[in-house]
């Protein structure tokens, strides 16, 4: 059996939450320094126990990637992407990418792709015309991921910092 066909793509089961939780402060990476590192890691583990809390919704998928372990038991978590219903400012409803995340040790082997797959069938199942998701700016690795898949830039977000009062 290929590695390939040792990860399962699959809906997330109650029984993945400590799995998909030890993956969240992947999505801290790459965020920049002058941003409080404590509040970013409790804001990515607020964003993935929020996916995991909503994955029964119909207006959201959440899924895992499970690889089997060389045991042939439990099946390890090592990805995760959650998609969802969002409205565009427009008013259009798109389907979101919230968090997408490959273990270190699992990645460049096709699984974040395989991941994105899911989420863009979730979408066009339910008839949408769209699938948007944000990252960062500095997130190369990622941006060349989505870039291969064929998202285009949208919108662009700004940051200045505010100069205050002596």
């Amino acid at each position: 059996m290929t590695q390939s066909a040792a990860i399962e793509i699959r809906r997330f089961e109650a029984g993945d939450r400590d799995g998909v939780m030890a993956l969240a402060p992947r999505l801290a990476e790459w965020v920049p320094t002058w941003r409080d590192p404590a509040a970013v890691l409790a804001a990515v583990r607020g964003w993935v126990s929020h996916s995991a809390d909503n994955a029964g919704r119909d207006d959201h998928a959440f899924f895992v990637a499970a690889a089997a372990t060389a045991e042939g038991g439990e099946r390890e978590i090592v990805g995760l992407v959650s998609v969802s219903e969002q409205a565009h400012f427009s008013g259009q409803l798109d389907a979101y990418v919230g968090e997408l995340v490959v273990s270190p040790a699992w990645e460049h082997r096709g699984i974040g792709r395989r991941l994105m797959a899911a989420a863009e069938g979730w979408a066009a199942g339910r008839g949408l015309s769209f699938i948007c998701l944000d990252t960062g700016a500095e997130n190369g690795p990622a941006r060349g991921l989505y870039a291969s898949l064929g998202f285009t830039l949208e919108a662009v977000r700004l940051t200045k910092p505010v100069a205050q009062p002596a």
